[in-house]
């Protein structure tokens, strides 16, 4: 990982929705969703959002590696009632992967708690003994004997997650250059996306649903 660069891709990011509270948008593959440490990362998605939304705030983060669904305030109060959501699980979150290998049964949930594995950072590991709760369902929704694509449901939101439970099961996300190994790791990208988000919205309370289909 020494040698790893920062390639963030030029695409613009997709505004799915923007109001006067909130802002959704599609995240691609490959761009830090905030700065990250050290020089040249300072190209991430919140920055390039703030042209256009000067006053936008972060409420939560994907990887760096998966595509997909965030939402950002456009106000204190939005970000507030946003973040707590996210807090107190009351955030539906779906994702669509491709995983290596054929996973049955068709439905199924892993129940793992995950912990940092510090010598090796970033990477997240199991420990059944200090380990943070960790649950995810799955639905398969077509498979092969060499490939599945999956329908994942984080029930908590920890680092890696996704991740590390379905690695765990045997089938890693393809292109996941972490948790796979050998012609599993060699995707273009990581095979993973955040796909919809439903939510309460932080002014009308109203429940509302915002999607963007997998690239992949």
């Amino acid at each position: 990982m020494t040698d790893f660069v920062y390639a963030p891709p030029p695409d613009a990011p997709q505004v799915i929705h923007a109001d006067h509270e909130i802002l959704v948008v599609g995240k691609p593959a490959g761009l830090l969703s905030v700065p990250g440490r050290g020089e040249g990362k300072d190209d991430c998605l919140i920055n390039r959002l703030r042209g256009a939304f000067p006053t936008v705030l972060l409420v939560h983060r994907l990887d760096q590696d998966t595509s997909g669904v965030m939402v950002f305030g456009l106000t204190p109060h939005a970000q507030r009632v946003l973040s707590k959501q996210f807090e107190d699980r009351k955030v539906k979150k779906a994702y669509v992967a491709r995983l290596a290998g054929r996973l049955e049964p068709r439905t199924g949930t892993v129940d793992l708690p995950l912990i940092v594995d510090w010598p090796n950072r970033p990477r997240q590991k199991v420990d059944h003994e200090t380990g943070r709760p960790a649950l995810t369902e799955w639905r398969v929704i077509r498979a092969t004997d060499d490939e599945t694509r999956v329908r994942l449901f984080p029930l908590t939101g920890r680092s890696h997650q996704l991740r590390v439970h379905m690695a765990e099961t045997g089938h890693p996300i393809l292109g996941d250059p972490l948790y796979a190994t050998g012609a599993a790791a060699d995707h273009p990208r990581l095979m993973l996306h955040a796909e919809s988000l439903r939510l309460r919205h932080p002014d009308s309370g109203v429940q509302v649903s915002f999607s963007q289909a997998a690239p992949f």
